[in-house]
C-alpha cells in the first residue's frame, strides 16, 4: 500500500535497494585478500606465519589489527531515497 504518488510496492523496492547497498558495501569490505606480508604494513615488526596462513592476505600484526579494530568507523550518511528532500534537489 503506497501512499500519494508512489505506485503500489514503492516502500518494499526501496527497503530492498537499502539492504542491498548495505549488502555490496559489505562485499566490498570483507576482509584482507591476496598475498600476506611478513612484516606489519605499520609497526614493521614480523607477523606470525600462524596468522598469514589462517588470514591470506593479512596485512597488519595482531596489535595493530586491535588498535585499528578499536577506532570509530564513519558510516555513509543518511538513506535518502525515500525522503522528500531528495526529490527536491
Amino acid at each position: 500500500m503506497a501512499g500519494g504518488w508512489a505506485r503500489d510496492g514503492a516502500v518494499n523496492e526501496q527497503i530492498e535497494a537499502s539492504i542491498a547497498d548495505e549488502l555490496q558495501r559489505m562485499r566490498t569490505r570483507r576482509g584482507p585478500h591476496g598475498e600476506s606480508l611478513a612484516r606489519c604494513a605499520e609497526c614493521e615488526e614480523p607477523i606470525p606465519e600462524a596468522r598469514r596462513r589462517a588470514i591470506p592476505g593479512v596485512k597488519l600484526c595482531v596489535d595493530c589489527q586491535a588498535e585499528r579494530d578499536a577506532r570509530p568507523v564513519p558510516r555513509g550518511g543518511v538513506n535518502r531515497r525515500g525522503s522528500k528532500d531528495s526529490q527536491l534537489k
